[in-house]
C-alpha cells in the first residue's frame, strides 16, 4: 500500500528535488566565478537545506544529534556508515560551519546539476575505484588541504551503500591517508539511520514517512591511538549505534 500511495507524491517530490538541482546550478556558476570560495558555500548550503525541505513532501525529516560534539578550530575526519545519497543532503546543511568535503566516486564528477559542479571546484576530491595510485594521490590532497585550513573531510569506509541498512566491512585505506596527512586532525564518527529506507524501493518511488538520524559521537584524538586501534575504535563507535 506504501509503495502504491508513494507514486504520485514521489512524482511531486522529484519534480521540486530537480528543480531545485537545476535552479542552483547558474546560481553556483556565477557564485563561484565572481564571488569565490564563501559565496559558492553558501550557494551549495542552501541548495541542500533546499533539498532537505523536499523530504518533508514524502512525510520524511533530518536529525542531527550532538553536533555539540564537534570541536572548532581543528581539522575533522568525519567517518560514517553509507545507506543513500540523502545521508549527504545532511551533513552539508547539518554540518556547513565546519566545510565538510567529501572523498567521491569519479562517476559523480559529470552529468549531475548541481552536485556534480560543487564536487569539481567545491574542494572534494573524486577518485577512480579501479586506480589506487590515482586515489591515493586524490585523498592525500584532501588531508593536506583539511590540516591547512582546519576544515573537515567525509568519508564513507564501506566504500558503497548499504541497501538495507546493515553495515558493510569498513576499509581503512582512505582514513589512514587522512589521518597520515591531517595529523592534526579529531576523528568524529557518525552513525546514519534509516535514509535507506528512503530508497527501500529503488530510486522510484520514494519510501514514505521517515526519520532520518544523524548521531554524533564524541571525537577521537588520531595521536591518541596506534591506527590499528583507531580503526577498530571508530568502526565499532559507528556500527554499535546502527538500528536494523
Amino acid at each position: 500500500m506504501e509503495k502504491l500511495i508513494s507514486y504520485p507524491i514521489s512524482v511531486v517530490y522529484y519534480f521540486c528535488f530537480v528543480g531545485c538541482l537545476i535552479f542552483f546550478h547558474p546560481i553556483q556558476w556565477i557564485c563561484f566565478n565572481f564571488f569565490g570560495y564563501q559565496a559558492h558555500k553558501k550557494s551549495v548550503d542552501y541548495l541542500n537545506f533546499c533539498l532537505e525541505k523536499c523530504s518533508l513532501l514524502i512525510g520524511t525529516w533530518f536529525q542531527f544529534r550532538n553536533i555539540n560534539y564537534i570541536p572548532n578550530k581543528v581539522p575533522v575526519i568525519f567517518v560514517a556508515n553509507h545507506q543513500s545519497m540523502y545521508d549527504i543532503i545532511g551533513i552539508i546543511w547539518h554540518l556547513r560551519r565546519f566545510h565538510a568535503k567529501f572523498v567521491s566516486k569519479k562517476e559523480l564528477g559529470r552529468g549531475i546539476p548541481s552536485v556534480s559542479y560543487n564536487l569539481r571546484h567545491g574542494g572534494s576530491v573524486l577518485i577512480d575505484r579501479k586506480d589506487p595510485k590515482q586515489a591515493i594521490s586524490a585523498i592525500k590532497e584532501l588531508g593536506q588541504y583539511i590540516e591547512k585550513h582546519q576544515r573537515s573531510a567525509v568519508i564513507f569506509p564501506e566504500g558503497t551503500r548499504s541497501k538495507d541498512g546493515t553495515p558493510k566491512r569498513f576499509s581503512e585505506n582512505g582514513i589512514k591517508i587522512l589521518c597520515k596527512y591531517a595529523p592534526s586532525a579529531v576523528v568524529v564518527p557518525i552513525s546514519i539511520n534509516n535514509s535507506w529506507k528512503m530508497v527501500k524501493f529503488g530510486l522510484f518511488p520514494m519510501g514514505l514517512g521517515n526519520r532520518v538520524e544523524f548521531l554524533v559521537h564524541e571525537p577521537i584524538t588520531i595521536k591518541d591511538y596506534p591506527f590499528e586501534e583507531l580503526m577498530i575504535k571508530i568502526e565499532k563507535t559507528i556500527t554499535q549505534s546502527i538500528h536494523k
